[in-house]
């Protein structure tokens, strides 16, 4: 690489970033206000639920300060909707000039955090400005973002091995890499999810496909063996009995499941749940949806999972819709992060996957997933912006076309001129 690309690369991506950064007018459609609705539903859900899973925790371990996590969660979400709509109004198109600069600064602070003070043993976070940053959440969006970018560069190559596979998955490594040494599995999952989807959906070869498969079992079984016993003890405790040192690991899903079987149909009722007054850890963020089943019931928790399905069908929608492929690939990864995790959270508080932290989107506590996952949210309104111009665009040519039928196949202006000859 020569310094003229080395200087391009760092700053002309910077330049065309700004040139593209605005919609030009005939791009610039109306936002889907259903798709924002329902993610207006999902939040307000949200806040309610972690404000009731939250208090007792504030109570006992905040000094009595039982709106500790809901402030700071309702204050960012706030912020994070303002933000949601003014990345609505950026094209989405110029995200695709800044994937490398989201790289190396998420890459940064992943080294930042194995050098950060540690909380329960885990290097996971950033400390910076009286505040804390989990870049793993970065690490997320710029997956999305990179296989989007290569996808689209690479799109006729999409189908072989080379492009296909091993170009969009070497990007990952040194994510994976890193959050392995902190560690965060949960993480690491989450990443190969998403990748592992997007490139299904891309379009890379189905034969490709047990190729795929042997990869993600080789780095299942290197994880499992390689981080002294803390993962054999996560699967140890996978299920309703077990013992010894996983006796303290199971506890947690104990709870878990104690909470969701006393809910049973209709639940306690809002703020009643018994298992957060500190029985059931991590209440407030990996194990919510255990409140939320013990308060509000089957029925509370089949309202959640429902307003979840109609968020990711729209998104879907969106996506589809897109005027690109770019645009689908992003709308896909970021609907499948929302998918994957939420599946996973469940998953874990019903025992039917092993423990490992997983929030659940949009209800647990932590800033910094909030935050990214309302600008993501902004993206997809981008992209149904640029998605409904097309669509009224094609409708008003399709109607010009009609009264051009109509008329005999004259154009309307010069049918109008005959007639005054």
């Amino acid at each position: 690489m020569t310094i003229a690309q080395v200087l391009d690369l760092a700053f002309g991506n910077i330049v065309r970033f700004f040139k593209e950064v605005s919609f030009r007018k005939e791009e610039r459609g109306p936002i889907s206000w259903n798709f924002v609705g329902v993610l207006a539903l999902v939040q307000i859900y949200g806040l309610i639920m972690l404000f009731s899973a939250s208090y007792a925790t504030g109570y006992y371990r905040r000094e009595g300060d039982i709106y500790y996590y809901i402030r700071q969660q309702a204050i960012l979400a706030l912020v994070g909707f303002v933000l949601m709509f003014l990345i609505s109004n950026i094209n989405y198109r110029s995200l695709r000039h800044v994937h490398w600069y989201l790289y190396v600064l998420t890459l940064v602070l992943l080294v930042w955090a194995l050098f950060s003070e540690p909380q329960n043993n885990c290097n996971r976070w950033v400390y910076m400005f009286g505040t804390s940053l989990q870049p793993s959440e970065l690490a997320k969006l710029s997956t999305i973002l990179g296989i989007a970018c290569w996808s689209d560069n690479h799109y006729e190559k999409r189908g072989s091995l080379l492009y296909g596979i091993f170009g969009t998955l070497l990007p990952l490594l040194p994510y994976i890499y890193l959050l392995y040494k902190e560690p965060h599995n949960s993480a690491i999952i989450l990443i190969v999810l998403i990748a592992g989807t997007m490139m299904v959906c891309g379009g890379i070869g189905l034969r490709w496909l047990p190729l795929m498969a042997a990869l993600g079992a080789m780095a299942i079984y290197l994880m499992l063996t390689g981080q002294e016993n803390y993962v054999q003890q996560r699967l140890g405790a996978w299920g309703l009995t077990s013992g010894g040192e996983d006796e303290q690991v199971l506890y947690q899903t104990q709870q878990s499941l104690y909470s969701i079987a006393s809910g049973g149909l209709t639940g306690l009722g809002i703020g009643n749940s018994r298992q957060k007054h500190l029985w059931l850890p991590e209440a407030t963020n990996d194990f919510i949806f255990s409140v939320l089943c013990e308060e509000l019931g089957f029925i509370g928790a089949l309202l959640c999972i429902g307003l979840f399905a109609a968020l990711i069908i729209q998104g879907i929608f969106i996506a589809l819709r897109a005027p690109d492929y770019f645009g689908t690939m992003i709308g896909i990864g970021i609907m499948a992060q929302i998918a994957w995790q939420t599946f996973c959270h469940i998953g874990v508080v019903t025992a039917t996957l092993p423990n490992t932290g997983i929030s659940l989107p949009f209800f647990s506590s932590g800033g910094t997933s909030l935050l990214i996952l309302l600008c993501e949210m902004g993206v997809m309104l981008s992209i149904s912006r640029a998605g409904n111009a097309r669509a009224l665009a094609q409708q008003r040519r399709e109607q010009q076309e009609l009264v051009r039928r109509m008329n005999g196949g004259t154009p309307p202006g010069l049918r109008r001129h005959r007639k005054t000859v």
